[in-house]
């Protein structure tokens, strides 16, 4: 997979993306990353990519024109890819964006900076907006690093085990089990007996359970959405949760209403 990233700020991008997961996949070919600086684009002796706004106001936004020239330098592999503004503006990103982008053969990310970019640049060429959380960052080059992450370790070889992905947090509405690790007692606190039992299916049912738990307590929303087996529904009335999860969707339901 390619991501193009268009950026004022190229070298706020290059030590993240030559580190820990995105180096190795990048050295084995799995993804390849290139950045392209919107300045080099600027007409002007100053090389500015940015303006007052029209009607007054605070602040400045970015020119269409650099940004235009940018995105037209940028190597198209297919027909069509992905031309994804970053900006508080846009949706926001999620787990299932990421597996949707995944399939992507490439993906062009514009860092907005700013009050934002020139509204005519964005309807003719930007094609998706997205956002990683209610807060306003500087620019949109710490959302760029955010995307590429979550989407690499989704291509098939990246990581180590495939089932890191598969069973991460938001792999289905449920937030991940506790992990342990060794010493098996940490000043006082013992690591669960089920998980030292050696009981593959003990293991799995208290990691299940242990999950809606910490769904339950930390993320509930979640819940409305996740359509559980008659084997894990079993299980959660056996364990006193079923009631809890329906008490919780019912009064959703009736907040809703």
């Amino acid at each position: 997979m390619i991501f193009d990233i268009l950026t004022i700020f190229p070298n706020l991008l290059e030590s993240p993306l030559n580190e820990s997961i995105i180096r190795r996949a990048r050295q084995q070919g799995s993804i390849a990353i290139n950045i392209t600086n919107i300045r080099d684009f600027a007409t002007d002796k100053h090389t500015m990519t940015d303006d007052r706004p029209f009607g007054g106001g605070e602040g400045m936004v970015m020119k269409p024109e650099p940004l235009s020239a940018a995105l037209k330098s940028v190597t198209r592999i297919c027909a069509a890819p992905p031309v994804v503004l970053l900006t508080p503006q846009g949706r926001t990103f999620s787990q299932e964006r990421a597996r949707e982008l995944a399939d992507e053969q490439q993906l062009i990310l514009i860092c907005g900076r700013y009050e934002g970019v020139d509204e005519r640049f964005r309807r003719l060429y930007v094609t998706d907006e997205l956002s990683i959380g209610d807060f306003i960052l500087t620019g949109g080059e710490l959302a760029a690093l955010v995307i590429i992450d979550a989407v690499t370790r989704l291509l098939p070889g990246v990581l180590g085990c495939a089932a890191s992905a598969e069973n991460d947090t938001f792999s289905r509405n449920l937030l991940k089990h506790p992990q342990y690790t060794r010493p098996r007692v940490f000043e006082d606190l013992e690591a669960p007996a089920e998980l030292l039992s050696g009981d593959h299916r003990r293991i799995e049912e208290y990691r299940f359970l242990a999950s809606v738990r910490r769904t339950l307590a930390r993320r509930p929303e979640l819940l409305n959405r996740e359509v559980f087996s008659a084997e894990e529904k079993h299980l959660l009335r056996k364990n006193g949760l079923y009631e809890a999860i329906e008490k919780h969707r019912d009064a959703e339901g009736s907040c809703r209403k």
